[in-house]
């Protein structure tokens, strides 16, 4: 199958092709049995193979393998599908346990220094104030190309649910990111600024009054989204958050009142200052139907957040491009800055603390075809049962061929008791050591590798392993 439209864009955008039916031949050829999503290249085949530009063989085995494929799904026997299946299936309370869990587990605590989580006085007692503000707040960002649940919790919706009685819940947008939500829509312009700002006035007004303070920012479905098409566009030339959330968070800041930030957004955001000032940071991504009710377990300590940054998070553009596993010769440094990522692949708190020891190794030496058992001792020096992600790097000390400074082989997520240890084992086989050598084979090299562990890949403890001769 191709992508949408990349058999055209053979001829549209990368001028490999002079034609649709060029594109067609070169896509057929190539074993690309359906042409996405018109089919408008491939309408130009059946000219072609009556004209003996392409073998009708071609066309038969692109439909004999499309015809294999609807077998094997049995679409013959039954093409549609069964309503009181789904039905059954989805928007039911495990459904819907299931989507807060997986919201719950994806969320991951970037800084804290004691704000979190927060404690509710007793029923009677005085109850406190908190401001829950943002353009992410009262509504569920649910991302690019979703379904239409019957059913969503926004981070507002979630903590007025959590507190009942016991807080008083106040709430400002703050901003408005862009003037509409529309995934769909070619264009997008950003809100009015000065809308904005007697925004912000509000909030600050609402928040005057809080104890604390949650901001919801990040970005909306049209900030963060695909652009497939000249019209259609999704890339942006900054990392920073857009709009005047910046401006937001400045004027609440000031106020002096503790802020957590909750992060609703489908790209890392460079929030330098926000990285700094902040009393908590929560990266939630989009955390699906279920997220208010998620992001609300976490805040109030139901849950101990153990996620941990699939991708690195720089502190600029500038940096770009950036990735845990750069060559050797990546980072030379930066006038004036760190080549340092705001924060690094793997990384992700908790509200316990944790001790990953260094690796051990159930041999020092193995041959080229040989594997390694790594065993990584964890310990939860905190008060409280929690998960922590332990992961296993790999880096070849010498190579015939550059490789990365680290590689991740391997991670487990375990959750500790308070002053539990445990020992996490992992077995490396040679696949964990290949590489692509100048010959373009996949080949274990003799030599050392370093084999390293530890919470995340700016924090590892090593040791080292020869393999063959």
């Amino acid at each position: 199958l191709s992508d949408y439209y990349a058999i055209s864009d053979m001829q549209d955008i990368h001028a490999i092709a002079a034609t649709r039916e060029d594109a067609a031949r070169r896509a057929l050829a190539a074993g690309v049995d359906a042409d996405l999503p018109t089919g408008n290249s491939y309408a130009t085949l059946a000219a072609a193979v009556r004209e003996g530009r392409v073998p009708e063989a071609a066309i038969d085995t692109a439909v004999r393998r499309m015809l294999t494929l609807k077998v094997r799904a049995g679409l013959f026997e039954n093409p549609y599908a069964d309503a009181k299946v789904e039905a059954r299936l989805t928007n039911n309370a495990e459904a819907r346990a299931l989507a807060r869990t997986a919201a719950q587990r994806a969320m991951v605590l970037l800084k804290n220094d004691g704000t979190l989580p927060f404690a509710l006085p007793a029923e009677g007692a005085a109850k406190p104030t908190i401001a829950v503000i943002g353009p992410s707040a009262a509504v569920a960002r649910l991302g690019g190309y979703f379904g239409i649940p019957p059913v969503t919790v926004s981070i507002l919706d979630g903590i007025k649910a959590r507190v009942g009685t016991r807080a008083n819940i106040v709430f400002a947008q703050g901003v408005k990111i862009t003037e509409n939500d529309d995934w769909w829509a070619d264009e997008v312009k950003l809100a009015d600024p000065a809308a904005n700002r007697a925004l912000i006035a509000q909030a600050v007004a609402a928040a005057r009054g809080a104890d604390r303070i949650v901001l919801a920012i990040g970005d909306t479905e049209q900030t963060s989204r695909e652009g497939w098409a000249k019209n259609h566009l999704g890339d942006r030339p900054s990392l920073d958050l857009v709009g005047e959330q910046q401006e937001l968070f400045d004027a609440l800041k000031a106020l002096g009142k503790p802020i957590t930030v909750v992060l609703i957004n489908g790209r890392p955001a460079s929030i330098v200052k926000i990285a700094d000032q902040a009393n908590a940071i929560i990266e939630g991504w989009y955390l699906g139907e279920q997220g208010g009710n998620a992001v609300a377990d976490v805040l109030f300590g139901d849950v101990n957040p153990g996620g941990k940054l699939p991708v690195t998070i720089p502190r600029s553009v500038g940096q770009l491009p950036m990735f845990y596993n750069a060559k050797p010769s990546a980072r030379r440094g930066y006038l004036f800055d760190t080549t340092a990522p705001l924060y690094p692949f793997g990384f992700g708190l908790s509200y316990t603390t944790f001790d990953v020891g260094a690796p051990t190794l159930s041999a020092t030496k193995i041959p080229l075809s040989g594997s390694v058992t790594v065993s990584v001792p964890v310990r939860n020096t905190g008060a409280r049962a929690g998960d922590e992600t332990v992961q296993v790097y790999v880096r070849d000390v010498v190579s015939s061929v550059t490789r990365s400074i680290k590689e991740l082989k391997a991670f487990r997520r375990v959750t500790l008791a308070p002053g539990e240890t445990r020992q996490v084992a992992f077995t490396l086989t040679p696949e964990a050591f290949q590489m692509w050598n100048d010959k373009m084979q996949r080949v274990v090299e003799p030599g050392d590798f370093q084999i390293m562990a530890g919470p995340d890949s700016a924090h590892l403890k090593a040791v080292t392993l020869t393999v063959g001769n």
